[in-house]
């Protein structure tokens, strides 16, 4: 519940700390006293619109706190966890509003967003009143109103988890689908480009080795042309070694004719004819190591330019050839196992709708047991009100072709104002008056189910007196039990039952040449004569004092 409110430079108000405690406290002062002014600067911390015009004139900046004691299993506690902040102790929501219309946020004095201030502040505090921005008449919550007077909670997560199961598997089977029909695609290229490398079988590093091989042979191929000529100018018919071997004879035969004149020549011929016998026997050698197969520098040649010529074609270096004929097996085994499990997914897909199907028609039933004692429960708080002509109806529409987490149906609170009329939503249908006591009613029916610990109504009785301003003083009352209550009230009757009376009113601000809007918790004899004044208007008379104290005390009892 709302603990404490500090406001400091709203408008009129020019500080204010206000401590407010479980039970009913309303909020009563004449016309213009600036009660509007409270719940505007409370808004502003709950994470409404903020506005540079809401500073009160001559100040550079506003400021409202709002201090909240939150049971520990309130989901705002988890809310605030979720999101970094101490989970421990009062939830305190501070907005600093700038003249200029700049704004800053404080959760538990740590700097924060609106959008996060709006959710706690939406979990903490309702604030219903004949104006549109203030009520929870949303469409869109009263399903979630629905559900928490029928308790199905449990119901609602049931099928929220049924619908994340299916759309999971739903998801799922798209990306399956989307990949084996991907892969279909694919198929008769991988068949033919995995029939292509197979027959290739391309080897880690085989390019490597070919190259080698292949220069070598080529070199080989040279070098042999260059000794064969070598070897055919020592060997073949113009070979000098005959011709000097017939000439070293010759001499042989003279060398006696002049003893020691021819010894050296034909030792030193000798020498020569000797070298020459030796290097063609080197070449002959050198022939035979040279020699090569040209088929097979052609097989090598023809293997090397096939690999290439794979590694253009599909774009990859020819050393990682076996690798990709590695992965297009790979793929075309999961074109198969990619359709088995597509049926496996297809299966799981039918088996979780129909699991999703089962828990939301079960819980659409009990929404439409529901809606009906909802209905009359609302009902059963019309004629006091003064409404017990009106009709309030929970519209209830299922389809189960337009599935949700929350299930198959929409909900919406119609009223019938009148009998003969057309019922519609109750924000079309509903005078503000009559709005106001609609929600006043649902809320009573729905008790401390689907509600904020802090509700704040806001002159609800304008336009209302008497026996109905009394009915709506007992709901409210009735209400503060189990939830805390905050009424700004015109009807004495709906004043005559706070448990804490606070007084607003305009007075000079410390001597200054402005006004201030100051309220106060007033005692038993100040509430008897704030209640005579809303009795009696601007003159309080003694009867409408005894009135007034005759009110309370009937109230008490």
């Amino acid at each position: 519940m709302l603990v404490h409110l500090a406001i400091r430079d709203i408008v009129l108000i020019e500080r204010l700390d206000l401590g407010l405690e479980e039970g009913l406290a309303v909020l009563t002062g004449e016309t213009g006293a600036g009660k509007s002014i409270m719940l505007d600067a409370l808004s502003l911390a709950l994470g409404g619109r903020g506005d540079g015009s809401l500073v009160r004139h001559g100040e550079d900046k506003g400021e409202v706190t709002a201090v909240f004691d939150v049971p520990a299993i309130h989901p705002v506690r988890e809310l605030l966890g979720a999101n970094g902040f101490d989970t421990d102790g009062d939830v305190i929501l501070r907005r600093v509003q700038n003249a200029d219309g700049r704004t800053r946020v404080f959760i538990n004095d740590r700097p924060s967003s609106v959008a996060l201030m709006r959710d706690i502040g939406a979990a903490l505090v309702e604030i219903h009143g004949q104006h549109a921005d203030r009520a929870l008449v949303d469409p869109a919550a009263h399903r979630s109103l629905l559900d928490a007077f029928g308790g199905l909670s449990l119901d609602v997560e049931a099928v929220s988890a049924a619908h994340r199961a299916w759309r999971k598997a739903a998801d799922a089977l798209k990306t399956q689908t989307e990949k084996v029909e991907r892969a279909a695609r694919e198929a008769e290229y991988l068949r033919a480009s995995v029939e292509e490398l197979s027959e290739l079988h391309p080897l880690p590093g085989e390019e490597e080795e070919l190259a080698e091989k292949r220069a070598v042979m080529m070199r080989s191929e040279k070098i042999a042309t260059d000794v064969n000529d070598a070897h055919e100018e020592l060997s073949g018919h113009s070979s000098p070694v005959p011709g000097l071997v017939n000439l070293l004879k010759r001499l042989d035969r003279k060398r006696d004719e002049v003893p020691g004149l021819l010894d050296e020549v034909i030792e030193r011929l000798g020498t020569g004819v000797d070298a020459l016998a030796d290097a063609q026997m080197a070449l002959e050698g050198a022939i035979r190591t040279l020699e090569f197969d040209p088929q097979a520098l052609e097989a090598a040649e023809e293997r090397l330019f096939a690999l290439r010529a794979a590694g253009r074609k599909f774009s990859v270096p020819v050393d990682e050839l076996a690798d990709l004929a590695a992965k297009m097996i790979a793929d075309l085994a999961d074109v198969d196992a990619g359709e088995e499990r597509l049926r496996q997914l297809e299966n799981e897909v039918s088996t979780r709708r129909e699991a999703f199907d089962a828990a939301a028609a079960s819980l659409s039933a009990k929404r439409h047991a529901t809606a009906g004692s909802l209905a009359a429960a609302v009902m059963a708080e019309l004629p006091d009100l003064k409404l017990e002509r009106a009709e309030f109806i929970v519209a209830l529409a299922s389809d189960s072709d337009r599935p949700s987490a929350s299930g198959i149906d929409e909900v919406e609170f119609h009223v019938r104002t009148n009998p003969g009329t057309r019922a519609g939503p109750m924000m079309k249908v509903a005078s503000g008056g009559e709005l106001s006591r609609f929600l006043l009613a649902l809320k009573v029916a729905l008790a401390d189910r689907g509600s904020a610990p802090t509700l704040v109504f806001d002159e609800i009785d304008t336009g209302v007196g008497g026996a109905v301003a009394d009915a709506i003083g007992r709901r409210l009352a009735r209400l503060s039990k189990t939830v805390q209550v905050l009424a700004v009230t015109h009807a004495p009757q709906v004043a005559a039952r706070a448990a804490t009376h606070l007084l607003i009113s305009k007075a000079a601000a410390n001597g200054e040449d402005k006004v201030a809007t100051k309220v106060v918790a007033i005692d038993m004899d100040a509430r008897r004569e704030e209640i005579a004044r809303m009795l009696a208007g601007e003159r309080v008379t003694d009867e409408a004092r005894a009135a007034a104290a005759q009110l309370i005390g009937a109230q008490a009892s």
